[in-house]
Formats: C-alpha cells, sequence, structure tokens
C-alpha cells in the first residue's frame, strides 16, 4: 500500500465517525451548518488545513494530489464543513497572492481551525471571469472601503475572514474583510444543497485591506479558481464513487422474484455505465492534481469539472432508480447526492461553460503542434 493508499485510509476511516448520516443531516439543518469539534480536529489532530501549505507557513508542504483525497473523502461523507471555502478557495488565494506579511497574519488562524474563511469571487458561484467581479474598492486615506453585494458566497454568513475581489482604479485587487467589521451584511440562504451553506453578503463602506499589489490580483485568482475546480471535481468523485457502491451494494441485497436484483441483466448494464462513468471522472482528477503547469492544469481543471459534474449526476440518479422506492423518500440519503451533484454541476461553470473554455484554450497558440497555428 502507498503512502497516498495510506493517507486516504485514515482520512476515510475518521470522516466514518465524525460524519455519518444522521450527523449530517442534524447539521445541514442547523445555520451554522458545521460542527467546531470535528473542524477543530481536523485541523489541528489530522492536520488537513494545511496538508497542502508550504512547511515555511506551517502546513505539511504536500500538494494537490494529496489535498484532492482529501475532498474526495469529503465528497464521499458528505462532510458538511467550511473546509471548501476556507482552504480550496481563502488560504489558496492567500498563497497565490504572493503577499507574505498577508500570509504571515492570517494563514496561522486557518490552519489551526480557529478561524473559518471565504473567498468572494463575483456576485454569485459563478466561474472566473474579471469582468464579472461586482465589488468596487475606493481608496480612503491609506485604507480601502468596499462597495457591492455579492448574492451567493460559500459559508459567507460564519466567516471569520473574507476575501474580495474587488476593482480599483487600476484593476481587480484582493482584499481582506473581517466578518464583524462594521457596514458588512450577512443573510444565509436556503439552497438545494443543504450540507453546503450559501449567504448574501452586502458591502457598504466595508474597511478592507489589500492583498498584494492593487490592481494585480487577476493571474493569482485565476490560478486559485483553477486548483479549486480541482478540489471541487474531487469532492464530485468521492460522492460519486459512494452511490455507486451504495448501488451496488443494494443490488446484491434486494431479493426481487426470489433473486438479487443486481442479476438482472438491466441492473448490470446500467451499473457498468456507472462504473464506466466513474473511472472516466477518476482518471480526469488523476490528470489534474498531477498538473503542474499553469497552462496545461487549466485544461485539465475544466476537464475534470466537465467529467466528474456529468458523473455525478447520472450515478446519482441512477443510485436511486436502483433502490426503487425507497431511494425516492426523504429518509433515504441517495437525494442528498442528487443535490449535491445539481448545485456542484453549476459551480464556477457549467459542464457547457467548461467545453467551451476547452475550445478556447486548446485553440490557443501554446497549445499547438509546433509549427502549426
Amino acid at each position: 500500500m502507498s503512502e497516498l493508499d495510506s493517507f486516504r485510509t485514515a482520512v476515510r476511516d475518521y470522516l466514518e465517525q465524525a460524519s455519518p448520516s444522521p450527523a449530517v443531516r442534524t447539521l445541514m439543518d442547523t445555520e451554522q451548518g458545521y460542527d467546531e469539534a470535528v473542524w477543530r480536529q481536523m485541523a489541528n489532530e489530522l492536520g488537513l488545513h494545511g496538508i497542502a501549505t508550504p512547511e515555511h507557513w506551517g502546513g505539511a508542504g504536500a500538494g494537490m494530489p494529496e489535498l484532492a483525497v482529501v475532498f474526495e473523502e469529503m465528497g464521499a461523507a458528505l462532510l458538511c464543513s467550511p473546509f471548501f471555502a476556507t482552504v480550496a478557495l481563502a488560504l489558496q488565494a492567500l498563497l497565490d497572492s504572493g503577499d507574505e506579511s498577508a500570509i504571515d497574519e492570517f494563514a496561522p488562524a486557518l490552519l489551526d481551525g480557529s478561524q473559518v474563511a471565504t473567498l468572494v469571487l463575483n456576485s454569485s458561484l459563478a466561474a472566473w471571469d474579471p469582468s464579472a467581479v461586482t465589488i468596487t474598492a475606493q481608496r480612503d486615506d491609506a485604507d480601502y472601503r468596499l462597495f457591492g453585494d455579492a448574492g451567493l458566497v460559500l459559508d459567507g454568513h460564519t466567516a471569520d475572514l473574507i476575501l474580495v475581489a474587488a476593482n480599483t482604479a487600476n484593476g481587480t485587487s484582493l482584499f481582506a474583510v473581517s466578518g464583524s467589521a462594521a457596514g458588512l451584511t450577512r443573510e444565509p440562504l436556503s439552497t438545494l444543497d443543504r450540507t453546503r451553506k450559501v449567504a448574501r453578503l452586502g458591502f457598504d463602506g466595508v474597511a478592507a485591506r489589500l492583498i498584494g499589489a492593487d490592481g494585480q490580483a487577476a493571474a493569482g485568482l485565476a490560478r486559485t479558481c483553477d486548483l479549486a475546480l480541482v478540489a471541487l471535481a474531487s469532492e464530485q468523485l468521492g460522492a460519486a464513487q459512494r452511490c455507486l457502491d451504495t448501488a451496488v451494494g443494494y443490488a446484491k441485497e434486494r431479493i426481487q422474484f426470489g433473486r438479487a436484483i443486481g442479476s438482472f441483466q438491466a441492473i448490470k448494464h446500467r451499473c457498468a455505465d456507472m462504473l464506466v462513468l466513474v473511472e472516466g471522472a477518476r482518471s480526469a482528477v488523476f490528470h489534474a492534481a498531477q498538473a503542474t503547469d499553469d497552462g496545461e492544469r487549466a485544461v485539465a481543471a475544466s476537464v475534470a469539472k466537465v467529467a466528474c459534474s456529468e458523473a455525478l449526476l447520472h450515478v446519482s440518479l441512477d443510485s436511486m432508480r436502483i433502490h426503487g422506492g425507497i431511494g425516492f423518500t426523504w429518509e433515504h440519503d441517495a437525494h442528498l447526492y442528487v443535490r449535491r451533484a445539481k448545485a456542484t454541476e453549476l459551480m464556477f461553470g457549467s459542464p457547457d461553460h467548461h467545453l467551451a473554455r476547452l475550445a478556447d484554450l486548446v485553440s490557443s497558440p501554446r497549445h499547438q503542434p509546433e509549427g502549426k497555428l
């Protein structure tokens, strides 16, 4: 067994006891949406928050392959937690900003679990596009103040630290805002996927600290978003694998007409189709997590988002169908995975958006064979 497999087993074993179905159902109905004890345990005892953070800033110094494993297992368990918002978005945006003083100031509290953070990219959870940034920043002597609204922000109502992409006279910039800042309004929202919390934020002259150079945040945020796509695709992969495992297990146990339903050809074919989708998604995530060049990662991240979005949607629906009548009830967990599938399908760009992005990326000169345009 490789070190990565051992790490996966450790994370899976932990989540089996930390995020069983009853805990998920309890937490998804709370406004906060997560268990603080589990949150701190993941940070301090397992070191998950800093698994891909350089050792210089107190992390484990691993990389995206290890972090992808964490997100895959969290997706399988439907863990109710602000981990994605804090680690895949806010912490990564800090690291990609290149502002060492800001990383020194804000990263320790994110790594030890004493703070929750999130990142506001635009007014929704759409794909990254500098032209879609809706928040504006105005200079106020030595400080900045933010104005505007963000309609959909992951864990925005509980975040202690909010990083915000905003427009200044010099272009797209990144700012840090305290969750208790004057002029900041936060409204939790009811959404399709109740296991992941979303809020509406309003900025009315909110004091903010500039992260990095004024007008120079776009490139770093583009990289952050590509890495977040890989993390999200990993979540989708883990959820799809769990749906497949559950469906196959049920097909082996459910007796119909004196036989296990898994012995019927129609069920066999459906399970085989589900397996093909999951394995295709796994290959896409594996490649995206291994990519180190920014250009290669951009292509691989969009491929993974397309493959994993389609895999989770189809596999979760087929799992529900294989379970028959019980699969359509509120008491069964199948619908929670379908809800996660529909919500994540649209987060940071739909499959159609990423197919169009892929067409643009692969037609650019850097992706053409040598000597051809």
